[in-house]
């Protein structure tokens, strides 16, 4: 591999992962102006599988050879694969509702941890030393990047708890999305992925906000649990001209098709260290955009879990070696 190529994943890696990083900033910002979750999710996938559906034909019509169509049983694994993608962003989104960007962005990177669990049970194999010891790094920079340290802080654990579904939905769409389909051009495979994810969002809005609205045995099923009725009300169409555009393009659009360009020429260790770049970003944008405060053994514990991030995808003695001879 050329060192050109390795630069250019890089940077659109990094470029991807920080735009990512951005997202949640302008969720609370559009929290703040009185948009729902229901609200803020539906106009990001909707204006995102537009925009996706634009690039789509854009690509087929000035490709010069012939686009690999997905097959029944991919469409249908790509669709479910899909559902966690939603599952994500709509956890994610709810958690900050509840707790600050800069804490809820620590507990999505517990998907690091997560996919070690994951990888353990699929393989079927204990993990190794390396990945316990970067497991423990996390846990130990998540106590001190939470602030779960100080005694007297009252962390809501609302937030804590959808943040953690969060991870566990992320750590899901990791794994679906570089196993399922990979002969597929990026554009194809990620719109369908997001129609998977639309469908989740959708019902949620359904059974969230327009549903218990206009259907009383809904709304009982709904106060069954929570007693927040201020978010059951018609929809507020205003989302899409104010946030969704930017949702769209920072969540569904941009990162993903940076990502897909970037990691075939990082590959997925270093890909996975420069990706890591989203959780600084994102808690510079909360603490510079939203006033949050961010305490100096808070940046002590991000830097551990992007240390441990980086001690996860070192390559080993043997793999040097091999890189060596090839």
């Amino acid at each position: 591999m050329e060192k050109k190529n390795i630069f250019k994943g890089v940077v659109f890696v990094g470029i991807g992962a920080s735009i990512y990083g951005m997202l949640a900033t302008f969720v609370k910002l559009s929290y703040k102006d009185g948009f729902t979750t229901s609200e803020v999710t539906t106009a990001q996938f909707v204006m995102g599988f537009l925009g996706l559906l634009i690039l789509n034909f854009i690509q087929t019509i000035t490709s010069k050879k012939t686009l690999a169509s997905p097959s029944s049983k991919d469409f249908k694994m790509l669709m479910l694969a899909g559902t966690s993608l939603g599952c994500t962003s709509l956890f994610y989104y709810i958690s900050v509702q509840y707790i600050n960007v800069s804490i809820a962005i620590v507990l999505l990177m517990q998907s690091v941890w997560f996919s070690v669990v994951v990888e353990s049970f699929l393989t079927k194999k204990f993990p190794n030393l390396k990945k316990i010891v970067a497991t423990l790094i996390v846990l130990v920079g998540t106590v001190l990047a939470t602030n779960l340290i100080n005694l007297n802080i009252n962390i809501d654990w609302h937030g804590m708890f959808w943040g953690l579904l969060a991870a566990a939905s992320f750590t899901m769409t990791m794994f679906t999305s570089n196993t399922l389909a990979t002969n597929l051009p990026v554009l194809r495979k990620s719109i369908i992925m997001l129609s998977g994810g639309s469908v989740i969002v959708l019902l949620f809005m359904f059974f969230a906000q327009i549903g218990p609205l206009y259907f009383p045995e809904l709304k009982s099923f709904y106060l069954n649990f929570t007693e927040n009725t201020q978010y059951i009300r018609a929809f507020d169409y205003s989302i899409f001209w104010t946030y969704g555009f930017i949702l769209a393009l920072f969540g569904t659009i941009i990162p993903p098709i940076l990502f897909n360009l970037g990691f075939p020429n990082t590959g997925l260790g270093l890909g996975s260290i420069i990706s890591s770049l989203e959780l600084p970003v994102s808690v510079t944008m909360a603490f510079v955009l939203l006033g949050e405060q961010v305490l100096l053994i808070q940046w002590f514990g991000i830097i551990l879990i992007l240390s441990a991030v980086v001690l996860m995808n070192l390559p080993s003695k043997n793999e040097f070696k091999e890189a060596e001879i090839s």
